[in-house]
């Protein structure tokens, strides 16, 4: 598990995280009654991580 995945899978409301480094994406599973992308996003910022759009695509 990498140090990404395992951080949002802790968060509140994260449900599934993968992350496709090949693609520089992550694939995220979230209730949005509980977090948001910039939630997310934030987590990631705060690893040391640059975070370049915080797009979101219901499935």
């Amino acid at each position: 598990m990498t140090k990404i995945e395992g951080a949002l899978g802790k968060h509140d409301g994260v449900k599934n995280v993968k992350v496709l480094f090949n693609a520089s994406k992550i694939k995220a599973e979230f209730d949005d009654s509980e977090t948001n992308a910039d939630d997310l996003a934030n987590v990631v910022t705060d690893l040391g991580y640059t975070v370049k759009s915080s797009k979101v695509k219901a499935l």
